[in-house]
């Protein structure tokens, strides 16, 4: 992406240096115009979801303090919680070393983080049997929200 969005500085403007260990904000929004955006319960440590923002919804997020993203199904920005009432407050933002990657760490305001209901959208692990079929194992037994 060339122009810096909404105020962000420009990742090409810096230096390799400047990117990875100054503290300058300079988000890599890949050439769709969106970052990868993970999750975390501030508190419990858990991964909660993983989603794509765009710079509207960095910044909404930025200046809400509540989580914002992008749908790229619906291809819309998302106020998470708006409608399900899983508002997501954020206690801090991070990045990556070459910022190319959003960590939010938030409170749920609502138990369930998973549109179909579970606490996280990671309620499955990949087992493999000994006969060697792949199957998916429920780590997560029971929904928080409908």
């Amino acid at each position: 992406m060339g122009d810096a969005p909404l105020g962000f500085s420009a990742a090409a403007a810096l230096s390799r240096k400047e990117l990875e260990e100054g503290n300058v904000f300079a988000p890599r929004f890949d050439a769709d115009g969106l970052i990868p955006a993970i999750t975390q319960h501030s508190e419990t440590g858990d991964v909660l979801m993983f989603a794509w923002m765009n710079a509207d919804a960095l910044a909404n997020t930025i200046e809400t303090g509540e989580a914002w993203y992008w749908s790229r199904s619906r291809n819309e920005l998302w106020h998470k919680g708006a409608t399900s009432g899983q508002i997501q407050k954020i206690t801090e933002i991070r990045t990556d070393c070459d910022q190319d990657v959003i960590l939010l760490q938030v409170v749920p305001q609502r138990a369930g983080a998973c549109h179909v209901g579970y606490n996280s959208c990671f309620f499955r692990s990949v087992q493999r049997s000994e006969s060697g079929d792949i199957r998916l194992t429920f780590e997560e037994t029971e929904k928080v929200s409908t």
